[in-house]
């Protein structure tokens, strides 16, 4: 089974992050989107077409979007199938959320490493 194919995003805290934003868009050139982060486009072997993203956004750091990971990071990891790989995990004995979100934007699930931090997996929708 093919598990992760690629980074879907970089998440973290920041005590400003329309500061931050602001100072990557002025000193990297990032092209920030109107919903605050930035969606870099790619292409490659698995997807021709190049219509992937890698997601950099920054949280307000007083939401904890990470718990129970005490990281101010997260990283989102695009996955072929979230379904197989969640099953997977937990017979593997990893600790894997119960929870799994499923939207538009494709379909979400959580597994802590072995050092407390959160990963997203996500499997995009079809043609994403």
């Amino acid at each position: 089974m093919k598990r992760v194919t690629g980074i879907g995003g970089v998440f973290f805290t920041s005590a400003d992050p329309q500061r931050l934003a602001e100072w990557y868009r002025v000193h990297l050139g990032f092209e920030l989107e109107e919903w605050g982060g930035v969606a870099f486009r790619w292409s490659g072997p698995d997807n021709p077409a190049g219509t992937g993203t890698t997601v950099w956004s920054a949280f307000k750091e007083d939401t904890n979007p990470f718990a129970p990971s005490p990281a101010a990071f997260m990283i989102n990891y695009r996955v072929a199938d979230l379904h197989a790989l969640l099953a997977a995990l937990r017979a593997e004995g990893c600790q894997v959320e119960d929870k799994i979100d499923e939207s538009e934007l494709g379909k979400f699930g959580w597994v802590m490493d072995p050092d407390g931090n959160k990963l997203e997996l996500w499997q995009p929708p079809d043609g994403r």
